[in-house]
């Protein structure tokens, strides 16, 4: 019996894939349980068309996330702190004041796409990186001033 997954099975293959079962293991497992569908000529060019679609999602979401990565690489952030004696910054930037400023600038990044190398405790200039997608990365100069 051929049946198309629905679910990932580590014992058959991932979803999507057309696999070839015993009758009975499709019948009363996988079908009830929702992890595969019966690979009728309909289910199969269903299963392609839909393919298609998340193919062009996702290139549609790589382009618009190389487009939010230009803008981003042209952007310098001025972030401005409290600094103390020998001019010692009190704690340390995070990812919410780069993802704050990021706004101010018309920017709606979240804070845990923000990648920050190393700690920033000090004054002066640092290069974050921005995790757009998983193949989209944008760099961002983050200067560092006392107020």
């Amino acid at each position: 019996m051929k049946v198309i997954l629905r679910k990932n099975i580590e014992s058959l293959g991932q979803i999507g894939d057309l696999v070839d079962v015993k009758e009975g293991y499709g019948l009363n497992y996988l079908i009830p349980r929702k992890y595969a569908y019966i690979a009728s000529p309909g289910n199969v060019k269903a299963l392609e068309e839909e393919k298609q679609h998340i193919e062009r999602k996702k290139v549609k979401e790589v382009k618009s996330a190389q487009n939010i990565g230009t803008e981003l690489d042209k952007v310098t952030l001025s972030i401005l702190v409290q600094v103390g004696e020998e001019d010692k910054i009190f704690g340390t930037v995070t990812s919410q004041m780069i993802a704050d400023a990021l706004k101010e600038k018309g920017f709606d990044i979240d804070k845990r796409k923000i990648e920050m190398p190393e700690h920033i405790n000090a004054l002066g200039i640092y290069n974050v990186t921005v995790k757009l997608h998983s193949q989209v990365n944008a760099a961002i100069k983050v200067n560092v001033v006392k107020e």
